[in-house]
């Protein structure tokens, strides 16, 4: 009966499948600048220049020419910057055996 009304009420809950797919969904084709990988309380630059791709139900960080991180879409936490500058992914990475990572990667800027 209220099915017109869910489309107005957001449930942003982060651990939801939903929620995470629609992250990644409007990641989806970003060019990004450069890739940092924040490694005991500091960030070291894995990847220069690449794009944020989905590829059937993964989510792909392209930097490098090489496929930095790889990460099933559902089990992936996502978010971006306070700054809108980039986006921070957190997930088991399938390309480094499946090892719990946190991914930084920083978009690159357009002129409109």
């Amino acid at each position: 009966m209220f099915d017109f009304l869910k489309k107005f009420v957001k449930k942003d809950d982060p651990d939801s499948v939903a929620f995470r797919r629609s992250m990644a969904k409007k990641l989806n084709g970003r060019a990004i600048k450069y890739v940092t990988e924040r490694k005991n309380d500091a960030d070291l630059v894995v990847g220069r220049a690449g794009a944020l791709i989905i590829k059937d139900d993964e989510f792909i960080v392209f930097s490098s020419s090489d496929i930095v991180f790889r990460a099933v879409i559902d089990e992936m936490h996502a978010s971006e910057l306070m700054s809108l500058e980039g986006a921070i992914l957190t997930a088991p990475d399938i390309e480094h055996g499946g090892e719990m990572r946190t991914i930084i990667a920083y978009y690159t800027y357009y002129l409109k």
